[in-house]
């Protein structure tokens, strides 16, 4: 994988706020506790979906800036992209939204709008209430957040789930994430009712958010910067299989068997590791927002 030095990188998009503090938790339900995915493996949480009318008045971006926020200004270029971690998400998350950009419009016939990542370390408050890096990557559909802790590329999916990793991994955990912001600005979150089983409806918007994930993937060189340049040179099939290695580090029985030697498919709230890696294939190799209609497949 290779960033295209020329491509001017949009820090706006991406918020620092590593080193500062979190607060405590909320205990139970309602929109102050609504994630989405709960990461791109919901390793800790749940999938807590509610109806779209249920988040009314929930709204407003209640994570502000803390005292330990960073600076991305050396994220400038792609040339700054192929030598710094934090770049490389920044020009991933740039390069997805661009796609995005561009294609929800004309597959969907809807305007896409910009979401945030935040990074963080350790704790950090949220829309959807106080998360920490133990709940893995995740979307709040309340501030329009995508929330990121980087030491869980390192420590969760290459260390306790056993991913190999590497950078492209790392862009198909950004591109499921916003693939929840894209199901937001469709209103598919309004579809899900049940929140637990193999054929759940929570299971459900999981795969296609990796099916999304997959469309992206497929366009990835072709998504350009305000220029007209490409943010991402060109992706190798070494890069394609990492993306699949992780989608299935993440899938609900391989997490289950190395967490507790055994797998209860009515417990699964994102699917298996063989589904994970399917739907993103799906995605990758048709491109369209119709093939990843997993709410009417009859085969997940």
């Amino acid at each position: 994988m290779r960033y295209n030095p020329r491509a001017r990188l949009d820090t706006s998009q991406v918020e620092n706020r590593r080193g500062g503090g979190g607060g405590g938790f909320p205990v139970g339900g309602g929109g102050g506790g609504l994630r989405v995915g709960g990461g791109i493996g919901g390793l800790v949480l749940l999938v807590a979906i509610i109806l779209l009318s249920q988040l009314a008045g929930g709204g407003g971006d209640s994570a502000g800036q803390d005292s330990g926020a960073g600076s991305l200004d050396q994220c400038t270029t792609g040339a700054s992209a192929n030598q710094d971690p934090d770049c490389a998400l920044v020009a991933d998350v740039n390069a997805i939204q661009s796609y995005w950009t561009d294609a929800l419009p004309r597959q969907a016939g809807e305007a896409y709008t910009p979401a945030r990542t935040t990074i963080f370390t350790g704790q950090v408050q949220t829309g959807c209430g106080a998360a920490s890096s133990s709940t893995g990557p995740f979307y709040c559909p309340v501030d329009k957040h995508v929330y990121l802790d980087t030491t869980f590329f390192h420590d969760m999916l290459e260390g306790e789930l056993g991913a190999r990793g590497g950078p492209f991994s790392q862009a198909y955990v950004l591109a499921h994430e916003y693939g929840h912001h894209v199901q937001d600005l469709l209103g598919t979150f309004g579809r899900v009712r049940s929140q637990q089983g193999a054929a759940s409806d929570a299971v459900r918007l999981e795969l296609q958010a990796d099916c999304y994930a997959g469309i992206w993937t497929r366009f990835a060189t072709t998504a350009p910067d305000a220029n007209g340049e490409p943010y991402i040179l060109d992706l190798t099939e070494d890069d394609v299989a990492r993306a699949l290695d992780a989608a299935a580090a993440v899938g609900d029985d391989r997490i289950q068997r190395r967490t507790s030697g055994r797998v209860d498919p009515d417990s699964w709230t994102h699917g298996s590791a063989e589904q994970r890696m399917r739907w993103f294939r799906t995605g990758l190799d048709k491109g369209t927002l119709r093939a990843c209609d997993t709410f009417s497949a009859t085969r997940l």
